[in-house]
């Protein structure tokens, strides 16, 4: 269970996480030892699960976002293996989530440009073992795009 300080130390390191362990003990008012400490046993329980650097992916050529919802023609488990293990080997695929509803999953990917989209959807997507529908939306522009998550 988290207690007040877990909290803000989880909060600070969603704003920084590359804040140094002794000015994160003055933001939350323990001694450097004891706040390594609570860190440690946050990332031991998978309160923390990594740390990683937001990349502006248009400085570096991703000028397209894209949603991409995709529909298995049956949910056979050895399609729905195959389909999660086709999707790992695609790093323009920063999230693929399983989903109820009308479609089976919703892909969050980059593309460089449209052709670049093209060849990801006719050449890597579709041919994938048990696809069946695939509906893309290209994001026009993030009004809202975070990684923290709320913490009460």
């Amino acid at each position: 269970m988290l207690d007040n300080l877990d909290k803000i130390i989880l909060r600070e390191l969603q704003l920084d996480a590359r804040i140094s362990n002794a000015d994160l003990a003055r933001s939350v008012g323990l001694s450097p030892s004891a706040t390594l400490t609570r860190v440690k046993r946050l990332e031991e329980k998978e309160y923390i699960r990594k740390y990683a650097t937001e990349i502006n992916r248009q400085q570096i050529g991703y000028d397209l976002l894209c949603f991409v919802s995709v529909s298995l023609q049956r949910h056979q488990v050895s399609q729905v293996e195959n389909f999660h293990e086709a999707i790992q080997g695609m790093p323009e695929v920063l999230e693929c989530h399983h989903l109820t509803g009308d479609h089976d999953y919703l892909l969050k990917v980059v593309a460089k440009n449209t052709a670049d989209l093209e060849r990801f959807l006719v050449h890597r997507l579709t041919p994938i073992d048990g696809v069946d529908r695939i509906h893309t939306r290209v994001v026009l522009s993030e009004v809202k795009s975070l990684s923290a998550i709320p913490i009460p």
